[in-house]
């Protein structure tokens, strides 16, 4: 396959799992600050985001879930609820330039991905309390739509993925996303496959996988704390 193809169809993986993962990750990718609301235009202020109405509800609903993992993470507690989230990230086309680190140029505009997250509630509390342990998830399905530079009709690309980490002393060592089953047009099909076909072979994403584990369970929680603890008060009777 030519380099070109294969970078935009690794990079075409990447925002999909960057959708998944973004249940533990809310920036975006090294990207310009937020702010909920637009100020002055001044050198500084070029720097901020303004969200959309859309952006900010997505925000908001990954931080609840974020806060319903880190709960689960801090008191290790086995019984209750299995984490369930709906999942919606929108990636600027700016967002995805920046996170490609400019090596890849992105033949689409922005992407709108939404996924479930499906997490045993037993499993992450005993990965953070035994010595050694494996998460194995269950198949997780991720849905996005692509948009055309052009005004087109946007592509949509649905890939499975059952990603497992494992851990020894609640930190993650090792891990995999595992991808399955992709659906996409005709046009772009080739390119997802062989995007989660390398990824599979190489195993290349595993690392980023655990970067990103052991940062949440350290920065990201403690950054939620209250959210965390706001979460735990609502769920008693």
């Amino acid at each position: 396959m030519r380099p070109v193809v294969s970078k935009i169809a690794a990079a075409a993986v990447i925002v999909m799992f960057g959708a998944f993962a973004n249940a533990a990750e809310d920036d975006t990718a090294g990207s310009a600050r937020e702010t909920a609301e637009p100020s002055a235009p001044s050198s500084a202020d070029q720097t901020k985001r303004v969200l959309t109405p859309e952006e900010r509800a997505e925000k908001e609903a990954r931080k609840a879930c974020k806060a319903e993992i880190c709960d689960i993470i801090a008191t290790r507690d086995p019984n209750g609820d299995d984490v369930s989230c709906d999942i919606i990230k929108t990636w600027r086309e700016e967002d995805i330039v920046n996170m490609l680190g400019g090596k890849v140029d992105w033949p689409w505009g922005k992407a709108v991905c939404q996924s479930k997250l499906e997490l045993d509630r037993k499993a992450l509390a005993q990965a953070m309390s035994k010595q050694s342990h494996e998460i194995d998830m269950p198949m997780q399905k991720v849905r996005c739509t692509l948009a055309q530079k052009d005004g087109g009709k946007p592509y949509a690309v649905e890939v499975t993925l059952a990603p497992k980490v494992k851990f020894e002393n609640g930190k993650a060592i090792e891990a995999s996303i595992n991808w399955g089953k992709a659906e996409a047009p005709t046009f772009i099909y080739p390119l997802i496959c062989a995007g989660t076909g390398f990824d599979n072979h190489t195993n290349v994403l595993g690392p980023e996988v655990v970067r990103m584990v052991n940062e949440f369970t350290t920065k990201k929680c403690a950054e939620l704390k209250v959210e965390a603890s706001g979460y735990r008060k609502a769920q008693l009777p």
